[in-house]
């Protein structure tokens, strides 16, 4: 069994009269990447500041390799390699000096890793960092990160503000590091963007976990999408149980719907009478997972179960 490089256990945190963290309960195994999912707000940057011993939780356990982070903090930091969402920099310097900065204050130096991740972000090292974008800003702290040879990698909201070529750039980055056997943490609202590179998901809802596992074991809580043309009339099967999001031809021979997992098998029996002509089914995507459990109905759904 995979040692767990990260464990969180009931996990609280209040800002004053505010309980951002209300339980997050997840843990991370080595060689795994862990997509962290949640809108802005959810809870995602408090936990990571509370691995990273940036916060003081106020219930609950939390380790990294094995180490509480508020008391072990100087232990662990050497260890991990990491990206947050808003990057500030020294003005004064240019990009390739921060860069150089950083990996010298976790021990490291430039590389010929180094090099090659400027060329691959299209990044000059030679501008002054008051001169950058916020895309800018970003790639300094993702090419020093990435740069590393670290143990554990922690991505916040990492490509927040790049272009879409910037965006590929970074996964495939972090899919080397998954085929390296490196752990990644990647907290994300990008949903393409973690169903590309992660082996797992953790759903946060206003400071609560609500659902984890991989994406094929939470797959089936979402809904098939079925385009399918019969030789017979298919209004009836509108009425079947499991069947939702309903949209027919004036024909009433050519259909488009979603449908429940677990209703499948009783759908296309019922299709068959009517001589299927053509069928094709879409598999849910991440995108589907995700609004099934943040639309209210959805998330009621589930605590109903």
């Amino acid at each position: 069994m995979a040692t767990n490089i990260i464990e969180l256990n009931h996990v609280k945190k209040n800002f004053g009269r505010t309980q951002a963290l209300k339980d997050v309960t997840f843990n991370l195994p080595a060689g795994q990447v862990l997509g962290f999912l949640g809108p802005n707000g959810a809870g995602k940057s408090t936990t990571i500041r509370i691995l990273l011993g940036m916060l003081k939780r106020d219930g609950g356990d939390a380790t990294v390799f094995g180490e509480d982070p508020w008391h072990n903090d100087l232990a662990i930091h050497p260890r991990i390699s990491y990206v947050p969402g808003d990057v500030y920099l020294w003005p004064n310097l240019s990009g390739g000096e921060i860069i150089d900065l950083l990996l010298r204050l976790n021990g490291q130096d430039h590389n010929t890793k180094t090099d090659a991740l400027m060329q691959e972000f299209e990044f000059d090292p030679k501008k002054k960092a008051r001169t950058y974008s916020k895309g800018n800003r970003q790639k300094v702290a993702l090419i020093a990160a990435l740069s590393q040879d670290a143990e554990l990698y922690i991505f916040d909201e990492p490509t927040s503000g790049l272009d879409p070529l910037n965006e590929l750039t970074f996964q495939q980055e972090v899919l080397k590091l998954k085929k390296a056997g490196k752990t990644v943490l990647l907290s994300s609202h990008i949903l393409s963007e973690v169903e590309k590179m992660c082996d797992a998901i953790v759903i946060i809802r206003e400071g609560k976990i609500i659902e984890q596992g991989n994406l094929a074991q939470l797959q089936h809580l979402s809904r098939l999408r079925i385009q399918v043309q019969t030789d017979k009339p298919l209004s009836a099967l509108q009425k079947q149980p499991g069947v939702y999001d309903w949209h027919e031809s004036d024909a009433h021979t050519q259909a488009d719907f979603a449908v429940d997992h677990d209703a499948l098998a009783a759908v296309l029996a019922a299709l068959t009478p009517l001589g299927v002509v053509n069928l094709q089914s879409t598999p849910p995507t991440l995108e589907d997972l995700f609004l099934h459990y943040y639309s209210d109905q959805g998330v009621s759904h589930h605590a109903a179960q």
